[in-house]
């Protein structure tokens, strides 16, 4: 085989590797070269390019979450308090109905069951 054949037949492997790794709740890709990185991770080590989108102090923590929904739900603060800005409007230009009490009741107790790597995959990344 040629030399060029063969750095070919590199670059699909690494492209196959990269493409199957899977990641977890603390890890993220890398912006550039696409491969699983931590999320606390200032620079790639694989391509040494700056990550971006370290999310440090911005988690979200499923307990939090949960208690608002329970609490405060029929405000939308649990909404808001996940980024979903819209969601947490109609909440409360609906508050005075309690429909939008009732349905945060039923998410934080959905919040509470579901799994840390399920919430951090809906609502950390």
């Amino acid at each position: 085989m040629e030399e060029k054949e063969i750095s070919e037949i590199k670059e699909v492997k690494e492209v196959v590797e990269t493409a199957t790794q899977t990641k977890n709740y603390d890890e993220a890709y890398c912006q550039s070269c696409g491969k699983v990185i931590k999320k606390e991770a200032f620079v790639c080590p694989y391509c040494g390019v700056k990550n971006t989108k370290n999310n440090q102090g911005d988690e979200k923590s499923k307990i939090v979450a949960a208690l608002l929904a329970l609490f405060l739900g029929g405000f939308g603060v649990h909404k808001f308090y996940l980024k979903r800005i819209g969601t947490g409007v109609i909440y409360i230009l609906f508050c005075w109905t309690f429909i939008p009490s009732l349905i945060a009741f039923i998410e934080g107790i959905i919040l509470l069951c579901m799994s840390d790597n399920k919430f951090n995959d809906k609502y950390n990344n």
